[in-house]
């Protein structure tokens, strides 16, 4: 059963958390999505899998995987049969995943642009925190619609972490927390 570690919850510029990045384990295989500095996957990945080759972010990650003769981080399909990821559409440009195990499913969604109606039926779905373009409030009432069984906001934007700070807890699924394993 594949293992989801949360490197970092944070949206851009955030004070309090590094980048949104997430560490895929499945037996031998570790694969990065996303991420940044204080939240770059570890040095002996398989496949450093990003969101959007264009963002502000992929100097820095470049950088990165040169230094340490990492996989270069790319928006691309990954395979390692029973294990599956595949890119999938989120906003122009922008890419989530799919992650496919058997008959389980994974989704990493750091950027709504649109809810991507791709991930119904999910068993663990990582969703944007940030209160962009789609609100926390509609993520979660769609998430719930379309029957995805854990939401985990990652991202985690000014919104969210002002009501974290209040106690508050989203209305469906629960705050992503930095270093936290999740199982798929």
């Amino acid at each position: 059963m594949p293992r989801l570690i949360l490197l970092g919850a944070g949206a851009a510029g955030s004070s309090r958390y590094a980048p949104a990045g997430l560490l895929l384990e499945y037996g031998h295989v570790r694969v990065g999505f996303d991420g940044g500095p204080g939240s770059e996957p570890p040095e002996n990945i398989h496949a450093w899998l990003v969101c959007d080759v264009h963002s502000g972010l992929q100097p820095e990650l470049r950088r990165i995987s040169h230094e340490a003769a990492m996989p270069e981080p790319v928006v691309a399909p990954y395979d390692h049969p029973p294990l599956h990821i595949e890119p999938m559409p989120l906003a122009s440009l922008v890419y989530g995943y799919r992650i496919t195990t058997g008959h389980r499913i994974g989704v990493w969604a750091s950027v709504i642009g649109e809810f991507p109606s791709w991930a119904a039926g999910a068993d663990l779905m990582f969703a944007d925190g940030t209160d962009g373009q789609v609100s926390l409030g509609d993520i979660a009432a769609e998430a719930k619609r379309l029957e995805i069984r854990r939401l985990v906001f990652a991202r985690l934007g000014d919104a969210a972490v002002m009501a974290m700070d209040e106690g508050k807890r989203p209305r469906y699924g629960e705050w992503g927390e930095e270093g936290r394993a999740y199982r798929l």
